[in-house]
């Protein structure tokens, strides 16, 4: 069966041992959950879980879609990157305008690129820059080998040309992008969120744009979708995005091939791939 919810549950939902939600998450997904006794498996089709992770019964596997869209946000990141850097938005105005407005931009080369939140998105738009000629600097909630911890990440702020926010939203991470950490970026540098719109606080963001200090795209907002009138809209030094970073055919290709796997792995009692754990 299938519930886009819009309309009413379906008939049979107590008989459902697998849920996979839609991109757009449904409403009331707590009480959604609690209709569904049988349920074994949550399968989302996005990275994020939020919605569901805390509203999940006892028995449920909630499962997300890790590496389904790594191709389609990575390279919307370089395309924002190049977008706001070149200053194609405002070339874009400029040609509508019918004005030639000649003049030296921004550039990515030679630009140090700090990826807050490396795991398999980050790894992805790490390989789309190679040949950008910038250097890459990983940051992660647990160090590795070339890969800094988020205890380290006051201190590296201030080397980055471009911050790309890649964390999934939790506890942790909500609010984390505040006043404090805007002011360690240098003069001139770049805010690229492909994250979730809480991780930002939106008022410490649109401070620092209406001073001019920096720049910042933005494909995720908080609230989400950006009501008319909120001052995101005519902040200067903004792309903003309706969040389709993900969006695309490829994205929609290795959804369909992680659900048949995951779904033939459940019907043969095999361990499921991207289970979510109490550490995310």
């Amino acid at each position: 069966m299938v519930y886009d919810g819009k309309e009413a549950l379906p008939d049979g939902i107590e008989d459902v041992e697998v849920w996979v939600p839609p991109l757009i998450t449904p409403p009331d997904v707590k009480g959604t959950l609690a209709k569904m006794p049988s349920l074994r498996l949550v399968q989302t089709v996005t990275a994020g879980v939020e919605p569901y992770r805390p509203n999940m019964p006892e028995g449920a596997m909630l499962c997300n879609a890790r590496g389904v869209h790594d191709a389609g946000t990575a390279e919307w990141a370089v395309g924002a990157m190049i977008a706001v850097l070149r200053e194609f938005p405002e070339f874009v105005d400029a040609q509508r305008r019918g004005a030639w407005t000649y003049h030296h931009t921004g550039v990515l080369a030679d630009s140090t690129v700090l990826i807050v939140g490396y795991g398999s998105i980050g790894g992805a738009l790490e390989r789309r820059l190679d040949g950008f000629e910038v250097d890459v600097v990983r940051v992660a909630r647990t160090a590795r080998e070339g890969v800094h911890g988020m205890d380290e990440l006051p201190g590296l702020l201030p080397r980055a040309d471009v911050v790309v926010l890649l964390v999934p939203a939790t506890a942790d991470t909500a609010g984390m992008v505040d006043t404090a950490f805007l002011a360690r970026m240098k003069d001139g540098a770049l805010l690229v969120n492909a994250a979730r719109g809480g991780v930002v606080d939106t008022d410490a963001l649109v401070a620092e744009l209406k001073s001019g200090r920096l720049k910042a795209a933005l494909d995720v907002t908080a609230p989400e979708p950006l009501p008319d009138g909120h001052p995101l809209w005519s902040a200067p030094g903004l792309l903003i995005t309706p969040h389709v970073a993900g969006s695309t055919p490829a994205s929609g290709r290795r959804m369909l091939r992680l659900v048949r796997s995951q779904l033939l792995r459940y019907l043969a009692g095999e361990p499921l791939n991207n289970v979510i754990s109490d550490t995310y």
